[in-house]
């Protein structure tokens, strides 16, 4: 089976052709700047061979018509007609409390999904029109809908509700909803593999950090808490977003600098963060790169990054009465040795003897980080959710 999976964001649409046979990617790419000036799609094969296309790409649809293009064209492509591509699978970030798996996209589905988009503006409408230009493109071809909450949805009323008036969570559904669900799922999963235990054994921990993070208690295979909520804006501080915050400090601000709620959400999304803090960038080797040459604020945001993770961490523990299995993954837990020390060397208490040699030699590779008479695990476990989708996707195909 021969599966593409969509990634469409406000301007630009992530692709991957699997070969599901073999679990392969046979081709992968990016169009960027879609509906704006400099458009250009980047494409590579699995073979290495590459290329980058600029042109006028004025919507998605004519996006994923360039896509299909290449995947289909005989220098480029990996395909010899469309009649190959038996399905497509799409990242869909939000599915509110409808969806709690993945679902194959059906007029039903799609008014579901419009129905969501008053919790996820920015995301689920792009997401929408990727579904709705394959339709036009590929309208035999069956499409599916993986959704980024839905992994969450096990968490129990009292982790997920918020104390607001009871009216205004019937109303709108304001709850915590929690992001990252298939990466989240796609690592804990390769976890009970690469311990040997089944999910009811373990009580785990993933961390997925990135320039958006977020952290998941899941215990026995489901997600009891998660960090982000009804947005992605609480939890962890991330390259740009604040985390949790008062929301009486939002309200002074609004007030002493005489700014609107556009620019108060402009400012909590865009212009905090580490950027906020450091002053020096969103990126966190920039940031470390600046507190080895002894910049205070650097080293302060450093600090009150890993003391965030720690405390939730701390408190996902208790949570789950217990702890088995700290997970990193993301660009910033794969790729940052001094980010995993510093978080971990804080729970010695609890029976964690993390290896320095084994952290510090690591290279964007799966590997355990801990000395075998440690009590708790920590795994590096570079996420794959493309994989994970493009396996959803043809699960909910053959009706498994």
């Amino acid at each position: 089976m021969k599966i593409i999976v969509l990634n469409c964001g406000s301007s630009s649409i992530k692709y991957q052709l699997f070969d599901m046979t073999k679990k392969e990617t046979m081709a992968k790419g990016v169009v960027d700047k879609i509906g704006l000036h400099g458009s250009y799609v980047k494409h590579e094969r699995n073979d290495g061979d590459a290329i980058t296309l600029e042109g006028e790409i004025v919507d998605h649809q004519a996006g994923i018509e360039y896509v299909l293009g290449i995947l289909t064209s005989k220098r480029r492509g990996s395909l010899n007609s469309y009649d190959e591509i038996n399905a497509v699978g799409h990242r869909v970030v939000h599915g509110g409390e409808k969806f709690h798996d993945s679902v194959l996209i059906t007029a039903e589905v799609i008014e579901k999904v419009t129905e969501c988009i008053d919790l996820a503006p920015l995301h689920n409408p792009p997401n929408l029109k990727g579904i709705l230009a394959i339709q036009e493109l590929l309208p035999k071809v069956p499409q599916v809908a993986v959704f980024d909450t839905a992994f969450h949805q096990t968490m129990p009323k009292y982790a997920y509700m918020y104390a607001i008036p009871y009216s205004l969570y019937v109303k709108y559904g304001l709850r915590r909803y929690g992001f990252h669900g298939t990466s989240h799922r796609y690592v804990s999963q390769r976890a009970y593999e690469i311990i040997k235990k089944e999910p009811c054994e373990v009580k785990m921990v993933t961390c997925h950090l990135g320039n958006g993070a977020s952290i998941a208690a899941i215990n026995c295979g489901h997600t009891i808490d998660t960090s982000m909520g009804l947005t992605p804006v609480e939890g962890l501080i991330m390259g740009t977003r604040s985390g949790d915050l008062d929301l009486g400090i939002l309200m002074y601000i609004m007030q002493k600098e005489e700014i609107d709620l556009h620019a108060a959400n402009t400012l909590v999304n865009k212009h905090s963060g580490m950027l906020g803090i450091t002053g020096i960038s969103s990126d966190m080797r920039e940031i470390e790169d600046a507190a080895q040459n002894k910049d205070e604020r650097a080293n302060l945001g450093l600090e009150m990054y890993y003391y965030r993770i720690r405390k939730y961490i701390g408190a996902y523990s208790a949570a789950m009465n217990g702890l088995d299995v700290i997970v990193f993954t993301g660009g910033i837990g794969e790729n940052s040795p001094k980010t995993r020390a510093q978080i971990c060397n804080n729970f010695g208490y609890l029976g964690l003897e993390f290896d320095e040699e084994k952290n510090n030699n690591l290279h964007g590779t799966e590997a355990i980080l801990t000395k075998n008479s440690s009590k708790i695990k920590v795994i590096v476990i570079p996420t794959n959710e493309e994989l994970k989708i493009a396996e959803d996707t043809e699960r909910i195909i053959k009706g498994n």
